[in-house]
């Protein structure tokens, strides 16, 4: 029987780059992060939004925390789940 942490994604990239193959369950993980994190926030810069990241997921996540959130945080983008705001200086990200 195949573990569901087996499962793999693959992501999307706003600029329509080619995504990566990555672990569903972790993609999940890092998603939910995300988008509970800007829904908390409303907008947020993408340093805050890795800054907590790293803080809060570094213990109980299983790879490179910083790694995820930019491969996950595209992917999102490029699903119309969340958006950078044009012209942010430093980048701030917003839900759609």
């Amino acid at each position: 029987m195949k573990d569901k942490k087996d499962d793999k994604i693959l992501t999307l990239h706003p600029q329509g780059k080619k995504g990566v193959n990555i672990s569903l369950h972790k993609y999940e993980q890092i998603k939910n992060f995300i988008l509970k994190t800007i829904k908390k926030k409303g907008v947020i810069t993408f340093k805050e939004l890795s800054d907590i990241a790293v803080k809060k997921l570094t213990v109980k996540f299983d790879g490179k925390v910083l790694w995820y959130i930019v491969t996950v945080k595209l992917d999102l983008e490029a699903r119309n789940l969340i958006e950078r705001i044009p012209n942010s200086n430093p980048q701030k990200i917003k839900a759609k």
